[in-house]
This record gives structure tokens, C-alpha cells and sequence, in this order.
């Protein structure tokens, strides 16, 4: 059986988005059955920064209603050995789904792959709740400013009350030659901040958001060090 990894963030614009399909694009690399589920549903990117929006033929929204099974909503990435993109519901109403609905949905691709990335949405309201039904672990995604901290830590917070033991963060957008100059607060101070761990952190790239348009993760430029900090990254999370 796989795992389910929820990726949550307290604010947008800290990148959790472009980390999720970076973090899935290395472990796919390494020889893991990967799926990347976008949950951020009606503002889904995922299919964009894959370069796969124009394969989109099914979503989130059609397995959990009976149009289509999960096989067939699933899309391969072929540049990645096992790579899988699940996209999410855009322009449709998707109240009626539910976090039981979400836990089966969950349960089913545990059955045949490793890991499971779910790109949830931002905040700490009732999406959250839904996107966290039934997964194994969370990563809060923060950037070094103080306003994404704090709502970090809030969403990790949550997270912890609704039973999700397995938890940490990373810093995402680093730029180290800051830290120690009092502009940016540094590591110790993120560390008092979160009850939880740190995994890593990713360096500021402006190539990041040249390949996010481009449609392919950064990461597949192999020598490079944003690419050993997602290396880094997931030999701590996953061994």
C-alpha cells in the first residue's frame, strides 16, 4: 500500500503549487510510483506546470461522480518513469464532494502506487478539512516572510487537530545571503515558530518560474542546486 502526503499552505504565492510537482517529478526519478492530485479545486495549476493542460479529458469531479473510473482521469507523464498527474475539478461545482468521498478516492490509488501527493488548497477552511481526509502525512509550505509563517504555523495547527501526527514544513524561495542580516527571518526563528519539523528547504531560482510556463518542473535540469535540494528533500522524507 502507498501513502497519501497531503501539501498544504497557509497563503498563496509560496509556491506549494511548483513544489508539489518538483517534489513528485524527483521521487518519479528515483523509481517511485508517483500520483500528483490537485485538490486546489477551481484554481488547479498543476496540469500547466506539467505542461499536460491539453490532456486534461478528466478530473477529480468525474471519478467521485461515476463519469469515468480513476484509470481513466489519470494522465503519464511520459519524460518521468512512473509519473502520474490526477487534475482537479476547474469551472464545475463541486460542492457535493465530500471527505468520505475524497478517503476512498485516496484508498484507491494507495492500491497501485507509492506515494501520493495531494496539492491541497490554501488555508484553513472547509477544503482543507476535505483534503486532508485519510492522509498519512502533511508539509506546510512557507516561504521566509513573517505573514507566511504565521499562517503556516496556523494551518499546521489545524492540521494537528484534525489527527494528522506526521507532520512538517519546508522553506520554499530561500535566498541564504540574507539570513544573518536581520531582513528576513532565519532558520532558529522558523524553528521556534512550527511544533513540528523542518525537511528542507529550496533556494530561490528565477528559472523556477520560466520552466512552471514552459510546462516542465525545474528539477529535470539534473545539475543544478535547486535540483539537490529536492534530492535532499526526499531522501529525508522518504529514505
Amino acid at each position: 500500500m502507498g501513502e497519501v502526503i497531503l501539501l498544504a499552505s497557509g497563503k498563496g504565492g509560496v509556491g506549494k503549487t511548483t513544489f508539489t510537482a518538483n517534489l513528485g517529478a524527483t521521487l518519479a526519478l528515483r523509481g517511485a510510483r508517483v500520483v500528483l492530485m490537485d485538490l486546489n479545486m477551481g484554481l488547479r495549476n498543476l496540469d500547466i506546470y506539467l505542461g499536460l493542460e491539453n490532456e486534461v479529458l478528466f478530473d477529480v469531479e468525474d471519478v467521485i461522480s461515476g463519469v469515468c473510473n480513476v484509470r481513466k482521469a489519470l494522465i503519464r507523464d511520459h519524460r518521468f518513469p512512473e509519473l502520474h498527474l490526477l487534475s482537479g475539478a476547474q469551472y464545475k461545482e463541486v460542492a457535493g464532494i465530500t471527505p468520505a468521498h475524497i478517503k476512498v478516492l485516496f484508498n484507491k490509488l494507495k492500491e497501485n502506487f507509492d506515494i501520493i501527493l495531494v496539492d491541497g488548497p490554501v488555508g484553513v477552511g472547509d477544503n482543507l478539512k476535505m483534503s486532508a481526509s485519510g492522509v498519512d502525512r502533511a508539509i506546510v509550505v512557507v516561504t521566509p516572510d513573517y505573514s507566511a509563517l504565521r499562517n503556516g504555523d496556523m494551518v499546521d495547527r489545524k492540521l494537528q487537530d484534525m489527527g494528522i501526527d506526521s507532520r512538517c514544513y519546508v522553506v520554499n524561495m530561500v535566498k541564504p545571503e540574507l539570513f544573518g542580516r536581520n531582513v528576513v527571518p532565519d532558520l532558529g526563528e522558523m524553528a521556534d515558530i512550527f511544533r513540528t519539523s523542518m525537511a528542507g528547504i529550496v533556494q530561490y531560482d528565477e528559472n523556477v518560474n520560466i520552466a512552471n510556463n514552459q510546462g516542465y518542473p525545474v528539477v529535470c535540469k539534473r545539475d543544478t542546486y535547486i535540483a539537490r535540494n529536492f534530492d535532499m528533500i526526499g531522501k529525508r522524507l522518504f529514505g
